[in-house]
């Protein structure tokens, strides 16, 4: 069994603006992007989360950057990328990124890494070969500790070798960032087992996420690793509305253009979607399945977005008291 915690944490991934030919193209204003993350801590969640693409279907924003600044508006939310697309990038200069974005908001980041693939375009642009991104992440993983370390190192990896050098400083946890990993393949499962802190899932059901932890128990086992702490965490495409049917039309028309199909199906398989009871219930199973940092991916119109913040945390939060009090 991999040694979790009893605590359950809520946070907010940032929501992703809708665009329509008639109205242009978002031009991102920094009162805009303060305020939210202003308002996510002031409405008392756990966290702040940040997605990551180069070319997506929707506009979005670095996700790096998004957080060296979060990090100045809030000094208490824990920040993460859910997930950064490592292997899009080389791991050397992504260490000294992430390394200083540690100390920029003082040791509060969970780095969660993944290979993407869903838009393939995205590796040509960055003229990686999309099938060798498994083995470019799991090297850049092991890349990563090295040149977080402070210490001298060299590596002789396939994708990413270097000299004996120090990178300095190092990162400002002791030992890095936590790094999380995606994904929901057997390989993804297996690599998450051997080199992971920590487990990041979406479009996933509690019984599916209860047998990928089983999964990643196994492969670390097998690797011999014994972790002290092991990080779970979920994206859950939430909707807060007065009925089910309201808030699954909501969350389907947000979700479609997102992802550029049709994600009616998705999102009543895998969302939390109705009344705050009907949420908070869904966010138990994933807590009895496993979970304990879960992230909200606030669905339906941008205009919306601040409303849905404010009555989750109103109508929601209080009703999961007891699973978020400290164990």
């Amino acid at each position: 069994m991999l040694p979790l915690d009893n605590q359950l944490r809520i946070g907010v991934q940032t929501i992703h603006r809708r665009t329509e030919p008639a109205v242009g193209p978002w031009l991102p204003r920094i009162d805009e992007l303060v305020a939210l993350v202003e308002r996510v801590d002031q409405c008392g969640f756990d966290s702040l989360w940040v997605g990551d693409h180069i070319a997506f279907a929707i506009p979005i924003l670095d996700p790096l950057l998004q957080l060296a600044q979060a990090a100045v508006v809030s000094r208490r939310l824990q920040l993460g990328t859910n997930v950064y697309l490592l292997p899009l990038r080389h791991a050397g200069p992504v260490a000294k990124q992430v390394s200083t974005l540690d100390h920029l908001c003082e040791g509060r980041l969970i780095f969660g890494v993944g290979v993407g693939g869903e838009f393939p375009q995205e590796y040509a642009l960055a003229g990686v070969p999309i099938n060798e991104r498994g083995a470019r992440l799991s090297e850049a993983i092991q890349v990563l500790r090295k040149l977080w370390s402070g210490e001298k190192v060299s590596s002789e990896g396939r994708f990413y070798p270097f000299p004996e050098l120090r990178m300095q400083p190092p990162a400002r946890q002791p030992v890095g960032p936590p790094i999380w990993c995606g994904g929901r393949s057997e390989g993804a499962l297996k690599r998450t087992g051997r080199l992971a802190d920590g487990w990041m899932s979406y479009v996933v059901t509690p019984d599916m996420y209860r047998a990928s932890l089983e999964a990643i128990a196994a492969a670390a086992n097998a690797a011999g690793r014994r972790p002290e702490s092991f990080g779970t965490g979920h994206l859950l495409f939430t909707r807060l509305d007065d009925t089910y049917e309201a808030a699954l039309e909501a969350a389907t028309e947000s979700l479609s253009v997102r992802y550029a199909m049709d994600f009616r199906k998705a999102a009543q398989r895998y969302g939390a979607l109705g009344p705050p009871a009907q949420i908070a219930e869904r966010i138990r199973e994933f807590h009895a399945a496993g979970v304990r940092h879960l992230v909200l991916d606030l669905v339906g119109p941008y205009e919306e977005r601040d409303a849905q913040i404010e009555r989750v945390a109103a109508d929601v939060l209080p009703l999961l008291k007891d699973l978020r009090a400290t164990a």
